[in-house]
């Protein structure tokens, strides 16, 4: 037994290294042949493969918390809001490399519905980051200082999706506003991007400063993107109110 460990190590087959016994007392209860006994090691070998590599995906993307689509609340959405979030669940977007916009106030679900978008996806063997805007900003500030910009500008191409969010809580100076408008730039119409904002278009100005800038940045995101006018009350107050009246 102790040179199955050994061997199992070496070939780098976790789940048979540690899960043999109970996989021979299930053979033994189950009646299975040889042939059945590997199929069986295998398969829990490739499934335990599985579930690490989802597990590694969703560390990466760096979300804040985990939320899944699951978990959405689809009667408090408008119903067309909800057939266009139902929509969304294939995934389809990320092949097609179309953008995603959520627009709306604060507490309405953008960024619940974005991490549960981003987690299925990395489910579905995708690469992910999350990231807010204005932390996107900072690292890009920082790595133009350390020289290290063109590495980082790749990094963040090779995402299958990243989700960019709260854009519009805070103003960015010219450097930064340009920054972020050449890198959104470099994945346009390749790869996909999920922006939650609470401004609408017409005021996106505001945190950009540069009219021509600003014109620039909303055409080309918006360009065949799905974009999601979320209207209504605070999800997250909705649900402390029903908390504190239980």
């Amino acid at each position: 037994m102790n040179r199955i460990r050994k061997l199992a190590n070496r070939l780098r087959l976790p789940y048979i290294k540690n899960y043999y016994q109970e996989a021979i007392n299930e053979a033994l209860d189950q009646h299975f042949s040889y042939e059945q006994f590997l199929e069986y090691l295998l398969t829990q070998e490739n499934v335990g493969r599985d579930r690490n590599s989802i597990e590694k995906r969703i560390k990466s993307a760096k979300f804040p918390y985990l939320k899944y689509l699951t978990d959405l609340r689809f009667d408090t959405f408008p119903i067309e809001v909800a057939n266009q979030i139902r929509e969304l669940q294939s995934l389809s977007f990320i092949e097609q490399g179309r953008n995603v916009i959520f627009v709306g106030n604060p507490g309405v679900g953008k960024t619940h519905t974005s991490i549960g978008l981003g987690v299925k996806a990395c489910m579905e063997s995708k690469s992910v980051l999350f990231i807010t805007v204005p932390n996107l900003i900072t690292e890009l500030k920082e790595s133009m200082t350390l020289n290290q910009l063109t590495n980082y500008k790749k990094r963040f191409i090779s995402y299958d999706l990243v989700i960019l969010d709260e854009l519009g809580y805070i103003t960015f100076d010219k450097q930064g506003s340009e920054l972020l408008f050449n890198l959104l730039s470099m994945r346009n119409e390749r790869k996909s991007i999920i922006i939650t904002t609470n401004l609408t278009f017409n005021r996106w100005q505001e945190i950009f400063h540069d009219p021509t800038l600003t014109a620039a940045m909303v055409d080309r995101l918006t360009h065949k993107a799905i974009v999601i006018n979320i209207k209504g009350d605070s999800y997250r107050l909705k649900e402390t109110m029903e908390w504190l009246g239980s």
